[in-house]
């Protein structure tokens, strides 16, 4: 059961403070009353309240003073004001000092309750609110104590407050939407809508209606308006994930709005201005991109004023046991039962791995963990049908966790490592063994984060030759 919400009256005059004590009592508040200024910020400092009566009319320091003082205490507390003397003048400069109403004498009993009543519905409100933006700001909390974490989490403060066009860079799963929406969180545009579109998951037919709306007949299936990201995200931040697979055709349409802020749903004539930050991401190389004609340089000027680089997993291995006990937790809480520890052997093969699908391949098997080890310690043991190469694929490793194309590199790099033990870890018989040129060879474990000695004593040997 929860406590009846305390308020507490302000009030020289001893009959006003005791009718409507017994008037609110008789409601199930919890009731205290005092005569002065000095009374009340003396009770307000000893316990909370979820809203004041207050007189401005008081011996020694008068209301708005004490509400002056209230606000510049950080009271939560809503405050109404009463008075038998009030004046445009005054209700002006009490609602500019964070007054919640003004009520004046002689008191209607009716509008007072109706005042609190809404007053405290507010409060209800304003504290949900911020328990919803502390769960927000945990929930987008980037977890680790890596330098590169640590330099990028000084780099979106500082530029979180502007309006300057963000291009995070980072291969698949190492957390881009997770940095677009804390520079969001930490921008100005906050309360306003965060919005996201995942470029390369809508057909290219279908992509300038998502972007920009449509009117009705617009096209075949456009059955009613629809508005678009760019309308959905005025005053806020859109998130264009995976920017480099946008085609040519959009690309233009998108620069024009960067550069008017305006633009036309699909099937009207008629404008629509909108206020956008954009922040982009992508996990391919633009500048190779622009020199293949597939993306505009324009463009790349536009969205590119502050560049961000999101490091793999495998550039940050000493943040993997904080990761993992994060996401253990976090599925804990999910499915109501006790935090699982990583024993320590668990723990160091985890971060002897090379995460190709990087953070959101670390989350999903620390999730599945959560759900299949059991006991309350997880053991190498419980590793094996995850990291093990004779696991099956189709539910028995990561592969089934993941995207294709993060699937696809998994399995080469594991196919690739296989190969490179069963020819003792001589790289140049490996490569003989896939019919690709050596060079080729070693860009691929340099892509996939094999270490010579992780395939064997001759591959060591033989990268150390070759430098």
């Amino acid at each position: 059961m929860s406590e009846a919400p305390r308020i507490l009256i302000v009030d020289d005059e001893r009959n006003v403070r005791a009718t409507l004590k017994g008037v609110l009592e008789d409601e199930g508040y919890a009731v205290e009353d005092v005569a002065t200024g000095e009374e009340a910020l003396s009770a307000i400092k000893r316990g909370s309240f979820d809203l004041v009566l207050l007189d401005i009319w008081l011996p020694g320091m008068d209301g708005l003073e004490v509400l002056e003082q209230v606000g510049a205490d950080g009271t939560d507390a809503v405050v109404v004001m009463i008075s038998g003397h009030g004046s445009v003048e005054t209700a002006v400069r009490a609602t500019k000092l964070g007054a919640y109403d003004f009520i004046e004498k002689p008191l209607s009993l009716d509008r007072v309750l109706l005042v609190i009543a809404n007053g405290l519905k507010q409060k209800s409100l304003e504290d949900e609110n911020r328990r919803l933006r502390a769960e927000m700001h945990d929930r987008f909390e980037m977890v680790g104590e890596n330098e590169s974490i640590q330099s990028l989490r000084r780099q979106i403060e500082r530029a979180a407050p502007s309006n300057g066009r963000v291009l995070i860079y980072g291969e698949n799963g190492t957390g881009k939407e997770l940095v677009a929406r804390r520079i969001h969180m930490l921008s100005k545009r906050a309360a306003a809508p965060f919005v996201e579109i995942n470029c390369a998951a809508i057909p290219d037919e279908l992509i300038e209606s998502e972007l920009f709306g449509h009117v009705e007949g617009a096209f075949t299936g456009a059955v009613s308006d629809k508005r678009g990201k760019f309308e959905l995200a005025d005053g806020g931040t859109l998130f264009l994930d995976e920017i480099g697979d946008m085609s040519l055709r959009t690309q233009s349409k998108v620069l024009r709005v960067l550069q008017e802020q305006t633009f036309q749903p699909v099937g009207s004539t008629e404008s629509i201005q909108v206020d956008v930050r954009v922040i982009a991401a992508t996990n391919k190389d633009l500048q190779e991109e622009i020199e293949a004609d597939r993306f505009r340089e324009d463009l790349y000027y536009r969205v590119n004023v502050i560049p961000f680089n999101v490091p793999s997993l495998r550039a940050r291995r000493d943040d993997i046991p904080l990761l993992a006990e994060h996401f253990l937790s976090e599925a804990a809480e999910e499915y109501g039962e006790g935090a699982k520890r990583l024993t320590p052997e668990a723990s160091a093969r985890l971060t002897a791995f090379n995460w190709p699908g990087n953070v959101r391949q670390l989350k999903n098997v620390c999730e599945r963990l959560m759900i299949m080890a059991s006991g309350d310690e997880i053991t190498e043991a419980d590793l094996e049908p995850i990291f093990g190469f004779d696991a099956p694929t189709e539910d028995g490793s990561p592969e089934a966790d993941l995207p294709l194309r993060e699937a696809r590199d998994l399995f080469e790099r594991r196919f690739i490592l296989t190969k490179l033990r069963e020819h003792g870890g001589n790289v140049k018989r490996t490569a003989q063994a896939l019919s690709i040129e050596r060079s080729h060879l070693y860009r691929k474990m340099k892509a996939y984060g094999i270490d010579p000695g992780e395939a064997g004593p001759a591959a060591a040997k033989e990268a150390a030759a070759d430098q």
